[in-house]
């Protein structure tokens, strides 16, 4: 079924009891808004780093719920270790980010935009 007022001409929309239950698209297009979310941030971790002024490691830290020691334990460090990291001033190595970018559970981009 294709709606002229859809944004995607080619969207498939599968209905389940007379209502839109799945929408199904190009794999192409599925791939560009992959990575349009990739880059996105959540509400929160930007409002955590404007308003409380906290790194965005320790912002994210902070949206997932996630102590420092907690996230000392993913990443096999000491707690003092991340709390270094979490300085807004710290300049952690693309490495050390990946690791923390993978125990936070978001990406790089995320990360470092």
């Amino acid at each position: 079924m294709n709606d002229v007022n859809m944004p995607c001409p080619d969207v498939q929309v599968i209905k389940q009891g007379g209502q839109p239950a799945f929408a199904v698209i190009p794999y192409d297009e599925y791939l560009v808004l992959l990575r349009a979310n990739q880059r996105h941030l959540p509400t929160r971790v930007v409002e955590m780093q404007t308003e409380g002024g906290l790194s965005r490691i320790a912002a994210w830290r902070s949206y997932r719920g996630m102590s420092q020691v907690d996230l000392a334990e993913r990443l096999g460090v000491t707690q003092s270790a991340v709390a270094r990291l979490e300085r807004v001033d710290a300049a952690p190595r693309d490495r050390t980010l990946e690791r923390v970018a993978v125990a936070l559970g978001c990406t790089l981009e995320q990360l470092t935009l």
